[in-house]
């Protein structure tokens, strides 16, 4: 398991590097303000779509549904699959694109008049992206139905290379639609190097006829995961709403931070991965697999969290040395990293859910979560400003896990008591023990913040030895 999680690592980490690469040069380029906004803004539609798709929303809900078949009837559903997801996000691209004008005016209604114009602009293009998103996702079943996940995990590195080497080129000079082009090329390649595994996996044109059951039973078991994912990625919408009108740059802060704490979670997206595929496979060792699970999604994410928090300062100051508006991510990178494990676990028991079939229960879920965060972030926002934003993430996310643990065979202990006790332990000592002492000078500061995450890493991996058997 946590082998093929690593190999899975090492190639999603580039995608990342490149994606944050690619967020560094757009900041770097027109700054913190309201241009950068803009495009950010712009960016929300298909940013979600590929969010939702890397995630496993369709190998999540085709695995089971590919494994029931045989090898000639998967030929036939695949293909026919392969045609009409396709053609239905052509059709969702060219409404998105027709319809530009009014859903910029909903993103962003805090932006002034020519931000708004731009935003529109560019999303005419973006929206184009979707269907080589859509299609690369559909084309990884097969591949992750066998256990081989490293082609679909190049995924990311292939949509944002292009961005990132137009940006890195042109800098201040880079204007919105040369840069939206970059992304729709981006999103084509990821569906091009999945094209040759899929036709050996049996993609060939056929009838539809009979199609429309076929999409009938994927969209049962899709429907759950969609909801959930749709929540999560509405209240993203929200938070981008509410930070366009607490000022210029905020939007940018919101997304630089969301980016930069996506970086830890490269090992536990990878491992989600792997673990949702095995423990589909056992269903007698789901539950001593999902706690294995949890106690290495521990010591990966935990001292991420604290190395996060305590260098946060000195992190986006070396960043962004000469770029105005960055200092309001300092406090919400800080505060983002704080909920890191607790999304991680959440993360793991809504994969557990799926490998036993249960689709319906993680939305339940994640749907009065996402509600309790929707209903307190206008207020929080009001009393506390941008900080706002993470109290609200922090309740929801206490509410979500709490839900998902409510389950007979989860009530036997899976030793997360312990570990929260000695997460927030850790959380606590960092912030008020270790943070006030860190030296004013960024190298020191970045080097004491990760020594600390070091020291955390060692303590809990040798406390919780993830990788033996139990």
């Amino acid at each position: 398991m946590l082998g093929a999680a690593s190999l899975l690592t090492l190639v999603t980490l580039a995608g990342l590097v490149t994606g944050f690469a690619r967020e560094w040069l757009l900041v770097a380029s027109w700054g913190a303000g309201a241009r950068t906004d803009a495009f950010v803004i712009a960016m929300f539609i298909p940013e979600a779509v590929r969010s939702m798709l890397a995630a496993g929303l369709l190998t999540s809900s085709a695995l089971a549904l590919w494994q029931q078949r045989t090898a000639t009837e998967r030929m036939r559903w695949f293909s026919q699959l392969s045609q009409v997801l396709g053609l239905g996000a052509l059709g969702l691209a060219a409404l998105i694109s027709l319809g530009a004008p009014w859903l910029v005016h909903l993103m962003g209604p805090g932006l002034a008049a020519e931000p708004l114009a731009r935003t529109v602009s560019a999303l005419h293009i973006l929206a184009w992206s979707l269907p080589g998103l859509v299609l690369q996702a559909w084309w990884a079943v097969p591949r992750q139905a066998a256990g081989h996940f490293l082609l679909a995990g190049m995924g990311s590195l292939l949509y944002n290379l292009p961005a990132m080497l137009y940006l890195w080129w042109r800098g201040p000079q880079a204007q919105e639609d040369m840069l939206s082009w970059a992304f729709v090329s981006g999103s084509l390649a990821m569906g091009l190097v999945m094209l040759p595994s899929a036709l050996r996996s049996g993609l060939q044109p056929v009838s539809l006829r009979g199609s429309a059951s076929a999409f009938a039973e994927l969209g049962h078991k899709l429907a759950p995961l969609l909801g959930s994912a749709m929540a999560g990625q509405g209240l993203a919408l929200l938070e981008r709403i509410v930070a366009s009108y607490l000022g210029e740059g905020v939007v940018t802060a919101v997304n630089l931070a969301r980016k930069l704490i996506n970086l830890p979670l490269i090992a536990l997206q990878s491992l989600n991965q792997v673990l949702l595929s095995l423990m589909s496979r056992s269903e007698s060792e789901r539950v001593a697999l999902l706690r294995k699970g949890l106690a290495a999604v521990t010591v990966v994410s935990l001292p991420a969290s604290l190395g996060l928090m305590l260098g946060a300062p000195a992190l986006v100051s070396l960043l962004f040395p000469k770029v105005q508006g960055t200092a309001v991510v300092v406090p919400l990178l800080a505060g983002y990293a704080a909920v890191l494990v607790l999304a991680s676990w959440n993360t793991l028991l809504a994969r557990y859910h799926y490998a036993e079939g249960d689709t319906r229960g993680p939305v339940v879920a994640e749907l009065r979560g996402s509600l309790l965060q929707a209903l307190v972030l206008p207020p929080l926002a009001w009393l506390a400003g941008s900080l706002g934003i993470v109290w609200a993430l922090l309740l929801g996310t206490l509410l979500t896990g709490q839900l998902l643990l409510r389950v007979p065979a989860l009530k036997q202990g899976l030793g997360l008591v312990p570990q929260a006790l000695v997460s927030t332990l850790w959380l606590v000592l960092a912030w008020w023990g270790i943070k006030p002492w860190l030296s004013e000078h960024l190298l020191w500061q970045l080097a004491q913040a990760s020594a600390v995450g070091v020291a955390c890493l060692i303590s809990m991996a040798l406390w919780l030895r993830p990788w033996q058997s139990r």
